[in-house]
């Protein structure tokens, strides 16, 4: 075992116990695994263990799969990085600019109206009082939540981190393939990247091996997230993985299995300046440290789960941490970190 495995396994199982962390944590190396670990109860009704190999919830962590999907559209000629949503699908929208394009989709640049604008609603679970999560099957089935709403900026003008609009480029992915959204994922994002145990599945029809997300309360009990999310997950967030399979992704992605070599270039363009030293792709988050590149990241929170994933070109590691806790992945990963990165 390298000191690099030795000095990280000895941080995060310190951390885990301390923290009693519910999870599982993948750390690669130049392709070789540096620590992998799960602690934590996949179901404490049962007191089922996580394992390394149990499926998480990962939220928007998966808006990442939506642009992967998106990209191979373009690879392939059926649309382009430039071109307006109105040629790429027949629903309309009364009350959008003309001009957005699915570049400015990707990016959160649209100015489009969200369904859930996290700038300014704070409980994800408030939404479900009017629409029933169990309704929220398909891409379409979110429409009537901000089809109709008025522009917040022009196309271009700002960034603002919008889910709606990956649900607008899901509905693209079906339009331009014939395929529904999620089997789309599995079989041209999943299935080529060998991530075979992850998938796209529904609250009330879960396989073996998949975390319940907890959400603690006030009173120091806990319920699961079964009635805080949508039923099943779609173009904005909600697949599960597990992170071994994480890391399979990174690896397909940058080895260029999934994509040519143009349109994984774009993907990993710092398209929008967010804040300082954050930026924005195709995506996924950018990170600069003294000018110059630190990581590639993907994160996704909802209510039982947290999710961070990256890739440190510099140093060459994945690291994944899926959490069945609402805030437990961050802490993890800033620990990597600060004992292998910084």
């Amino acid at each position: 075992m390298n000191r690099s495995a030795i000095a990280i396994r000895q941080k995060l199982e310190d951390q885990m116990l301390r923290t009693h962390f519910s999870g599982s944590i993948y750390i690669e190396q130049k392709n070789e695994v540096l620590f992998e670990a799960a602690g934590g109860d996949a179901d404490r009704s049962e007191a089922r263990k996580n394992t390394i190999d149990t499926r998480f919830g990962i939220a928007s962590g998966c808006k990442l799969f939506t642009a992967i999907a998106i990209c191979q559209l373009v690879d392939k000629g059926a649309i382009s990085f430039y071109s307006k949503l109105s040629q790429c699908i027949d629903e309309t929208f009364p009350n959008f600019d003309e001009g957005i394009t699915i570049h400015h989709l990707l990016t959160h640049t649209s100015g489009i109206p969200d369904y859930f604008d996290e700038d300014e609603m704070d409980d994800f679970e408030a939404l479900w009082k009017t629409i029933p999560m169990y309704t929220l099957r398909n891409c379409r089935d979110f429409l009537p939540m901000f089809e109709k709403g008025r522009m917040k900026f022009q196309p271009g003008d700002d960034f603002h981190y919008n889910n709606a609009g990956y649900i607008i480029l899901g509905l693209v992915v079906e339009a331009q393939t014939g395929m529904n959204f999620q089997e789309y994922i599995e079989e041209h994002v999943f299935k080529p990247a060998g991530m075979m145990s992850s998938g796209y599945f529904a609250l009330d029809q879960l396989p073996s091996n998949v975390a319940f997300g907890y959400v603690e309360l006030d009173d120091g009990s806990w319920k699961t997230n079964q009635y805080s999310i949508p039923v099943i997950g779609g173009a904005d967030g909600g697949a599960y993985v597990t992170a071994p399979d994480m890391g399979r992704l990174w690896k397909a992605l940058l080895g260029g299995t999934l994509l040519g070599e143009e349109t994984q270039h774009e993907m990993f363009t710092a398209h929008v300046d967010v804040r300082k030293d954050v930026y924005y792709g195709y995506g996924l988050w950018i990170h600069k440290k003294e000018d110059q590149l630190y990581k590639y990241h993907v994160m996704g929170y909802d209510p039982g789960v947290s999710f961070h994933s990256a890739y440190y070109p510099k140093a060459d590691i994945v690291i994944a941490v899926p959490s069945n806790h609402s805030d437990d992945a961050y802490d993890v990963m800033k620990a990597v970190e600060d004992t292998l990165i910084d």
